[in-house]
């Protein structure tokens, strides 16, 4: 690892999230910056939902139960973060808990959004909101190309006008965000979990970023 400066976790945000489309890398970028960061990891227990393969194999067949999981899963790690103490150490997460609606409503028909939603209100779900927010944005050709070369089980299965319809609804939610400070990040041209350079760039936008809406652009940051 290259980073020169890495910040001490008392000093750190507390909670990041960080966020994006299938195949963007949120999962090894957490990894790696919760390495940085000293920090506790909490990932999304997708290789657990037996729903998914179907899922993204059969699509509508397999939407509702899959999407439950996920809700049931996130309402159970939430309540583990809050008996061990939200605040008592950094912790990184490869997804924002208040994004499921995302999914629910890409996914759901109009029936089972109601019956989701319904079953998620009398969760009466706390999800804390992140300290910091990092949204990797990719092109769909780049999540396509990054999707072929994992050769995950479930990614054969992913087809290309899934992936326009998700990275349209992401650019929707994150267009509307105002929770706390985001930071989107152009992740079409870098590898910052691979790539010791990029990550350090990466790294200090991250450092630098403690309120309000930012943009990182590599290119344009290189230039600066």
């Amino acid at each position: 690892m290259t980073v020169s400066h890495i910040r001490k976790p008392g000093n750190a945000s507390r909670y990041i999230a960080i966020e994006g489309p299938i195949g963007v890398g949120k999962t090894a970028l957490a990894r790696r910056l919760a390495d940085s960061l000293s920090a506790d990891l909490v990932l999304e227990e997708f290789e657990e939902n037996p729903f998914l393969e179907r899922f993204y194999r059969d699509g509508r067949s397999a939407a509702l139960p899959a999407q439950m999981f996920f809700l049931f899963a996130r309402a159970r790690q939430i309540e583990q973060m809050r008996q061990s103490d939200l605040f008592s150490s950094v912790r990184i997460s490869d997804y924002l808990f208040t994004r499921d609606q995302l999914f629910a409503e890409l996914n759901l028909d109009r029936e089972e959004l109601k019956l989701y939603e319904q079953i998620a209100q009398n969760l009466a779900i706390d999800a804390p909101v992140p300290d910091l927010v990092i949204y990797l944005q990719a092109s769909v050709d780049a999540i396509m190309q990054r999707l072929t070369r994992r050769n995950s089980p479930y990614d054969r299965f992913v087809d290309r006008a899934y992936v326009e319809r998700l990275t349209d609804a992401y650019s929707r939610f994150f267009h509307n965000y105002d929770d706390g400070p985001l930071l989107i990040v152009n992740a079409s041209q870098i590898d910052p979990v691979n790539n010791d350079a990029d990550y350090e760039q990466l790294f200090q936008q991250i450092e630098r970023t403690t309120g309000g809406r930012h943009f990182f652009n590599p290119a344009t940051a290189a230039l600066g």
